[in-house]
């Protein structure tokens, strides 16, 4: 994408692209976070066994299908962690 005076010139195929790293690292993050949810509530006790299971088979599935999206993107997993400058990473290596 190249600016020329006010225009900017977009290139399609990179605005897709980039659209769906940004879509990716979403629900990445949203991932994680329901991943880490989830372990804190499986060592607090608070899931039965049946759940346990199934929220496991779930997040299993879920990196699964974003990895299989990754793929079809030409992305990668460190294509998807922004770095916040003076913050770090947005995602944990």
């Amino acid at each position: 994408m190249a600016a020329k005076g006010n225009r900017i010139d977009t290139d399609r195929d990179s605005v897709e692209r980039d659209l769906m790293k940004l879509v990716l690292t979403i629900v990445e993050l949203l991932r994680q976070l329901m991943e880490k949810q989830a372990l804190r509530r499986v060592e607090e006790g608070d899931l039965s066994e049946d759940q346990e299971e199934r929220v496991g088979l779930t997040l299993m599935l879920l990196e699964q299908r974003l990895g299989e999206l990754r793929d079809e993107h030409g992305l990668t997993a460190a294509d998807l962690n922004l770095d916040l400058g003076p913050l770090g990473p947005l995602l944990p290596r």
